[in-house]
């Protein structure tokens, strides 16, 4: 692929825009133009028809034509890089080399695989006496220069979001010429995007095993650690990288977001504020540093001071939706009625982002929820939903088909056989279920106790369970957990200890403590098979209620099945049939606890939980609202109030709107109870 190709246009133009490319080589430019003109009205919004139009339009010397015709393409596809070349090049044209610069470095700030134009800006930077950027440009020139054309190429594609692509052309260079650094990085990128971590972290580090000096390399390597939770890890890289670079920003920023991911949420605010103060103050990453304070201070309990700073993020960058939905995910914060009248004016912009529009919608949702106005209400969550699930990858047959390995896989006799296997701790307290199902309530309660403590959502056991699974999975017929049959009892021995020395840094020294991550309830025979005296909790809520908590709640990352009404009802129904399953494999191994039953009865059932657990009775468990500690979930703001019951019902102020949710959950609204 040139500088001047993308991946085939969509929408049935591929073979008026192949025309149109060859017009081009053919400089025959005016016809180009004729040709591009004509096909603009059937695909007004083609990102290869509006770039070939431009470039046509400039080589006929048009320049101002091309240059509206980029900015009609930029509103459309605001992350081409291409978009951005062609205008340095229309305004190199117009000898305007201030805006040409600013045009080509943020073309390779989206894809750094640009030749030209790393030789354009070295060229531009010399003419404006710049050497120290002429320089870097020219490092960046001469690096591709030196990197095989297959490698450009595929990183181009990859740049531009074709990911099938450039992973097909990188995948075919590694076959041909063996382990090779760059194209190790690129593929590991890919399965970034793809959301393939394990794949990509073992590439990153055989690839720094082979060149640890690359310092880009490292960094991708130190985020992909981020990424799976390997926070302690992902620390170690990013101090080698301060160390060679210590003001750098992006690794202080980084470094800042691993502590949080440890828990230290005083040390993470320190952190993201340090960097605040050499960081533009009406700048994207200004906004993006008071946020993550914001996150830190909401997390802590200082729900005044991170209102104020999600303000302050909102003041660096107008419309931003995460600093808005933030605001309303503090479920006590209530929004004026100019911040509304904003909030809609927002919404309404069509040169909004999508992450954007769908985080104000959310917020929207919730604002006209606390106002009572429950049709414009739902009519936003639809709104945030559709487009949330819209971008999603979720498949839920996956999870249909785990569940029924699962049961296959994990009987009774199955345990039976495996009765001595596992680390023999009972320190860990598995909380589970779905989310919205009262677990931050549960852990509030229990981390109120001298002997227990709170540690956050851990993805120690998924990340078990994907080792297991093992790397290129095949979906149509995955090891797991049919390899849990496989695991001798000092294999079972060895993950159960891996999970203790792994939990250690969460933990400050009680002998208990909670992981609290919902959707552990996949893996209950994987638990019992790690750690046989952990103890589990299973917090259930009544379907309508849950599912509905649900569909009005944004999650910052995961818990895809959240943003339809048919994706949740399903995952439901499946949560229901693998629960069942484990109580009839491992009768009395799980509490079911029911939320209902806690606000009802909260003393009775507070010390049924505790006699499940072992534990004595304690008052501060009744009293979980005075307890100071730091809670990251959705819940943090309510779970520090008193019990209340108006929380049960909500979902009955927008029954005209659910009973697809209903005739979809059937038969589960009565066996939830079972």
């Amino acid at each position: 692929m040139t500088e001047t190709s993308q991946p085939a246009a969509r929408g049935g133009a591929e073979a008026e825009v192949l025309r149109i490319r060859g017009l081009l080589k053919e400089q025959r430019f005016a016809d180009a133009v004729d040709a591009a003109a004509a096909l603009r009205p059937a695909y007004p919004e083609n990102r290869d028809v509006l770039y070939l139009l431009a470039l046509a339009l400039r080589q006929s010397r048009r320049l101002p034509e091309a240059l509206a015709t980029l900015a009609e393409l930029e509103r459309h596809h605001p992350n081409s890089s291409l978009l951005y070349q062609e205008r340095g090049h229309c305004y190199v044209a117009l000898k305007d080399a201030p805006r040409a610069v600013e045009a080509y470095e943020r073309a390779v700030r989206i894809n750094p695989a640009l030749p030209a134009t790393w030789s354009m800006l070295e060229g531009l930077h010399k003419m404006l006496g710049n050497e120290e950027h002429r320089h870097v440009a020219a490092v960046h020139a001469q690096k591709l220069k030196a990197m095989p054309a297959e490698v450009v190429t595929a990183t181009g594609l990859f740049c531009e979001g074709d990911l099938v692509a450039s992973e097909r052309l990188i995948r075919a260079f590694l076959i041909r010429n063996g382990d090779h650094v760059e194209a190790m990085r690129l593929l590991a990128r890919i399965g970034v995007a793809r959301d393939i971590l394990d794949d990509a972290e073992i590439l990153l580090a055989a690839a720094l095993e082979m060149q640890p000096d690359y310092i880009e390399l490292r960094r991708d390597y130190a985020c992909v650690l981020l990424d799976r939770h390997k926070h302690v890890e992902a620390l170690a890289q990013l101090e080698r990288l301060l160390k060679i670079d210590p003001r750098n920003i992006d690794y202080r920023t980084l470094q800042a977001t691993a502590t949080v991911g440890l828990g230290d949420h005083e040390g993470g605010i320190r952190g993201f504020s340090d960097v605040l103060l050499d960081t533009p103050p009406k700048s994207v990453a200004a906004a993006d540093l008071h946020l993550s304070i914001a996150h830190s201070m909401k997390t802590l309990g200082r729900r005044d001071e991170a209102i104020e700073t999600y303000r302050k993020a909102i003041a660096a960058r107008p419309n931003f939706g995460d600093a808005y939905w933030s605001l309303a995910n503090l479920k006590t914060y209530r929004f004026s009625d100019e911040e509304i009248a904003d909030l809609e004016r927002a919404q309404g912009d069509a040169s909004l982002s999508a992450p954007d529009r769908y985080h104000i919608s959310f917020a929207l949702g919730k604002a006209f929820e606390d106002r009572k106005e429950f049709e414009k209400s739902w009519r936003y969550y639809e709104i945030g939903n559709a487009m949330k699930r819209a971008e999603s990858k979720y498949r839920p047959d996956l999870l249909e088909q785990n569940t029924a390995l699962q049961k296959e896989t994990c009987t009774r006799e199955f345990f039976a056989a495996r009765r001595d296997h596992g680390a023999s701790d009972p320190a860990p307290i598995f909380i589970l279920g779905l989310p919205r199902a009262g677990s931050t309530l549960l852990e509030q309660i229990l981390a109120s106790h001298t002997q227990v403590e709170g540690t956050q959502e851990l993805a120690l056991i998924p990340r078990a369970a994907l080792d297991l699974q093992g790397y290129n999975p095949d979906f149509s017929n995955p090891r797991y957990p049919r390899c849990l049959a496989d695991l001798s009892a000092e294999d079972c021995r060895r993950l159960g200890e891996k999970y203790l020395a792994d939990s250690q840094v969460y933990r400050t020294g009680s002998p208990y403590f909670i992981d609290k991550m919902p959707n552990n309830f996949r893996h209950v025979g994987l638990i019992h098979l790690m750690l046989p005296n952990a103890k589990i909790i299973d917090a259930r809520r009544e379907p309508m209620a849950c599912c509905f908590g649900n569909l009005k709640q944004l999650f910052a990352r995961g818990q895809e099945f959240c943003y339809s009404v048919d994706d949740i009802a399903r995952y439901y129904r499946t949560y229901l049939e693998l629960m069942a399953h484990w109580d009839e494999a491992l009768p009395g191994r799980v509490l079911r606890v029911q939320h209902e039953d806690v606000v009802d009865d909260l003393e009775g059932s507070v010390r049924r939980i505790l006699d499940y657990l072992g534990l004595p009775f304690e008052q501060a468990c009744l009293e979980y609202h005075k307890n100071v500690r730091s809670v990251r979930t959705a819940s943090s703001e309510q779970v520090r109030q008193p019990i209340y019951r108006e929380g049960l019902d909500q979902w009955r102020h927008y029954e005209p709107w659910l009973g697809p949710l209903r005739e979809a959950l059937g038969d589960a609204l009565e066996r939830y109870r079972r």
